[in-house]
């Protein structure tokens, strides 16, 4: 990787005028180029390692601004560096957001014509582009490789890189290959970079992707500005319309784990006069693609989605992210909870599960995976996330430790603000593993429930269990409590579900123990009350820069200054945060800068978008 960096690319035709006398000094680069004043936490030490020529694997929570770690090198390194990323539409607006900034990217992809792919090649050839964005199955073509073989490759960059990952939580087929690159290009710094990954995951990509053993950093996978909130599943339309009451003129998106269930919550919404759009894989493309601009467009806009929907998904101000079903692993939630709050403000995750949602997720393993010891992991993954589900204690705290970092109780979780109560329930929990002994520990949860109930059901007396000792102890406690003080058992262990036998309860050894004298055991009360959300409908849009404290002056300068980016964003054909992102039209209404000097004050104002759009906006600002 060493040589990479002085390769000479003068010869090559590379246009030397663009590179600033002091090129490599990082902090030139950092502030001319992408306007920035100073790095955040972690990407210096990430930048400097590429630049010695070091393989690294950077894990560094969504929002903390990884495309910096690599996109400063790849302007420092003589050769071009290539950036494989899974999506088209990320990777297009990655290069649209670099060519706003003067950075000479490009990307050949599917979803180009031919002539702009061969026209990009061409730059290539001529040693006019720095950093060539492509997808895993493009690059891994035998002409691909082929011609990438006949120039100096710098630096080769991993995005997304735990869909390599075999038994991670978003596997992709096409990035098993990339493992070869190390040997197609030797003298290449690869750097794998990714939002998610658990010590099972980070060790495979590091078994994959390199020849020796990379350089690992790990940026803390905390994000405290994100609220985290658990509730047991009673009626879950009624909670969602509850929630949603409290997150009015909000964005936010609605996870689901069926499309039919998508459909099902969208229509719901839409009735009640939510902007709600609908993505799943079973969508027309066409049809997904206008749902997914609308959300990054409009204020106060919904998508209900499956998993489908997500990566690559840069809305910076999603306020919420709620789950009406169980995600499939701590990773996926802590990828999936990811996507709230970008912007650094207060944002909500909250999650709904039921018992039916722990069944439906271990039927789904038991279903889709053909190797024993994924299965094994996968359950090991379920049940983490089940742990945190039913804890007491501070669910941050435990999220962290699964990412192997230990952190104090956050204070700012439901637990910590509303700790649970707890009972000692070791009479209880002897009844119950009773019962599901004494009936042969073959029928599922419904049925337990109605013979602690004292239900008269057909199939109680056809079996004669309205016999058993404990037929009706519990007929006072009330069928949604006994389901959550299962659901309790199953988590600690108590408990198990067999998929294999129609979801019947057994009982373990730890709940064996207790069926024979061994405790106490400790449950939490449940939270059976049901969410009343109000009658009114959510009041039409507000505008999240009035919510701010400040005075009506500011707030028509930032109206004016938002309408000036629209108009250039249109006239351009690019997303709006291309020409400026919010933060720094809000900074611009509040600072004022009446000259191109003092627009450089400004943090995310580069020397290239200054002489595009300054004069533009100094114009606004002078006559306000």
């Amino acid at each position: 990787g060493e040589s990479a960096m002085h390769q000479n690319m003068g010869e090559n035709g590379m246009d030397q005028s663009q590179n600033s006398p002091q090129r490599h000094d990082i902090f030139v680069l950092l502030h001319q180029v992408f306007g920035y004043t100073s790095f955040r936490d972690g990407q210096e030490e990430i930048i400097r390692c590429l630049l010695r020529g070091n393989d690294c694997l950077a894990l560094m929570p969504t929002g903390a601004g990884k495309s910096l770690c690599y996109q400063i090198p790849a302007l420092i390194f003589d050769g071009p560096s290539i950036v494989v990323s899974p999506l088209v539409a990320l990777m297009q607006d990655q290069v649209a957001a670099l060519q706003a900034n003067g950075v000479a990217a490009e990307t050949i992809n599917s979803s180009k014509t031919r002539d702009a792919n061969v026209a990009a090649w061409r730059r290539l050839q001529q040693g006019q582009i720095k950093l060539l964005y492509i997808s895993p199955e493009r690059l891994m073509t035998a002409t691909m490789l082929k011609a990438l073989q006949k120039f100096p490759i710098a630096m080769i960059i991993i995005d997304e890189a735990h869909c390599i990952a075999q038994w991670g939580h978003d596997f992709r087929p096409e990035y098993r290959d990339l493992g070869k690159l190390q040997q197609i290009f030797p003298t290449a710094v690869i750097g794998g970079f990714t939002a998610t990954a658990d010590a099972m995951t980070r060790q495979e990509i590091c078994d994959q992707l390199y020849q020796h053993p990379p350089t690992i950093f790990t940026h803390g996978f905390d994000r405290p500005n994100i609220y985290l909130q658990i509730q047991h599943k009673t009626n879950a339309k009624r909670q969602l319309v509850a929630f949603l009451d409290q997150h009015q003129d909000q964005n936010g998106i609605i996870y689901c784990l069926s499309r039919k269930t998508v459909m099902r919550i969208a229509d719901f919404l839409t009735e009640l006069g939510y902007q709600a759009y609908p993505y799943h894989a079973g969508l027309d493309a066409d049809i997904r693609r206008h749902n997914q601009e609308r959300f990054l467009a409009e204020k106060n806009a919904i998508i209900v989605a499956t998993i489908a929907f997500g990566m690559g998904i840069d809305k910076p101000d999603v306020r919420f992210v709620f789950h009406l079903d169980l995600p499939a692993s701590m990773e996926a939630y802590y990828q999936e909870i990811g996507r709230a709050g970008r912007d650094g403000k207060p944002a909500t995750a909250s999650l709904l599960y039921g018992f039916s949602d722990i069944q439906n997720r271990r039927g789904m393993i038991l279903k889709n995976t053909t190797y024993a010891e994924k299965k094994r992991l996968d359950y090991q993954r379920l049940e983490a996330l089940l742990a945190m589900c039913e804890a007491s204690g501070c669910r941050r705290q435990i999220l962290l430790r699964y990412f192997g970092e230990h952190s104090e109780k956050c204070g700012h979780c439901d637990n910590c603000l509303a700790p649970p109560q707890q009972f000692e329930a070791t009479e209880l929990a002897k009844k119950l593993i009773a019962i599901i002994e004494e009936t042969g520990q073959i029928f599922g949860q419904n049925h337990i429930i109605d013979i602690l109930m004292g239900a008269k059901t057909a199939r109680i007396s056809e079996k004669g269990h309205q016999h058993l000792l404990h037929y009706g102890a519990g007929k006072n406690i009330g069928r949604v409590a006994i389901k959550s003080y299962l659901r309790q058992l199953y988590a600690a262990n108590f408990i198990d579900i067999e998929f294999e036998n129609y979801g019947a309860l057994v009982v373990t050894a730890k709940g064996a123990a207790v069926g024979n004298g061994a405790g106490p055991v400790y449950l939490k009360k449940p939270l059976v009350q049901d969410a009343k959300p109000s009658r009114s409908l959510p009041k039409k849009g507000v505008d999240p820069a009035q919510e701010e404290i400040w005075d009506g002056q500011t707030q028509a300068l930032y109206a004016q200054l938002k309408k000036l980016r629209l108009d250039l964003a249109k006239q351009q054909n690019v997303p709006a945060y291309i020409v400026f992102p919010d933060a720094v039209l809000k900074q611009m209404a509040i600072i004022r800068p009446m000259s191109l000097e003092a627009l450089t004050e400004i943090n995310g104002i580069g020397v290239k978008k200054r002489e595009k759009y300054g004069l533009i906006f100094l114009r606004l600002l002078q006559d306000f």
